[in-house]
């Protein structure tokens, strides 16, 4: 299937909100405000779908299948909006892959940006039309008062500059409950990306939270590992040691994970316990990774800050070193 890179956001462009896991109900004022003026920055114009500030939220946080494909809809029908973000994640967002209307999407192609549950979303849309969909902050991520500027460099420099990044650790890192009290943050240095693995690779981007992204294997949703692709991954702090391993070795069992060239994994929660030793450990007894470049520890994830990744595009992995590109 051919690529579809989406424009560029310019001043006076509109982003559309949308809720396909959870609500808006999770996320305070200060943070929907803080979050709405860093668009703002950019010159964009904020908007919300109209299901986004529904009362009638379920057992899960989340509003109907209905009206959220239609939100969906309406983000990508509308000629004026030129980017789409979620609200946040959380652990529905694949009801919703059979109800879409792909070729809508396809013939309107605009900017997608979100993570964690919705990985499931991404993908599927990236397989069934061909667009180029952003693993990046939600709406809510942006709307982190303190320790936001790397997140927030990294997204305008994929969706509203070139589209292209070369990756440098960030400074500092935090894993905190940053949404509860926005005056007191825990951030630590970062050490660095661990380079566990040096090589060179070169390849197509796909990936995301590894629990949700095998909630695709075996159906018409999961984009397909084709020759020289670049498996992203990352995972929440409730995925421990033995759960990565497990949840790794189902995609590796893929008859086509022999096309994965180069393994990029994000930073892990604290809560996860997974140490630089023990994640060696793991992918040093799996010889189906024995000559794969394996970069790790890096700034995407259930962390902050994040990095904005276009999956469909393009990677290159070199000793450490790790660039990409739309």
């Amino acid at each position: 299937m051919q690529k579809i890179i989406p424009e560029k956001l310019q001043k006076g462009d509109k982003v559309m909100v949308i809720a396909p896991a959870r609500g808006i109900k999770i996320i305070g004022q200060d943070a929907r405000d803080i979050a709405k003026s860093r668009l703002e920055s950019l010159g964009l114009k904020v908007v919300f779908a109209p299901n986004t500030i529904d009362e009638n939220w379920d057992y899960m946080g989340s509003s109907s299948i209905q009206k959220r494909v239609e939100d969906i809809h309406t983000a990508f029908s509308d000629k004026s909006v030129k980017a789409v973000m979620t609200i946040i994640g959380g652990a529905n967002s694949n009801q919703l892959l059979k109800y879409l209307d792909y070729e809508l999407i396809k013939n309107n192609p605009k900017i997608f940006c979100g993570f964690s549950d919705i990985t499931a979303l991404e993908n599927a849309i990236l397989s069934k039309t061909g667009l180029v969909v952003y693993y990046g902050p939600h709406f809510s991520s942006l709307g982190m008062k303190y320790g936001c500027d790397y997140t927030f460099a990294h997204f305008a420099k994929m969706l509203v500059t070139n589209g292209k990044d070369t990756i440098t650790p960030s400074e500092i890192w935090s894993d905190d409950l940053w949404f509860l009290d926005q005056e007191k943050r825990e951030f630590e240095a970062n050490e660095g990306y661990w380079n566990i693995r040096s090589g060179s690779a070169q390849g197509t981007i796909i990936g995301g939270n590894l629990g949700t992204f095998n909630l695709l294997l075996g159906t018409e949703f999961r984009p397909t590992f084709a020759k020289d692709t670049i498996l992203f991954i990352e995972d929440t702090e409730g995925c421990s040691l033995p759960e990565f391993e497990r949840n790794l070795q189902a995609l590796i069992h893929q008859p086509d994970f022999k096309n994965v060239k180069a393994l990029v994994i994000g930073r892990f929660q604290k809560g996860s316990k997974v140490t630089r030793e023990g994640l060696e450990f793991i992918l040093n007894t799996k010889s189906e990774l024995k000559d794969l470049p394996i970069l790790a520890n890096v700034d995407f994830g259930h962390t902050a800050p994040l990095l904005t990744i276009p999956l469909g595009g393009t990677a290159t992995l070199k000793d450490g070193l790790l660039s990409y590109e739309n």
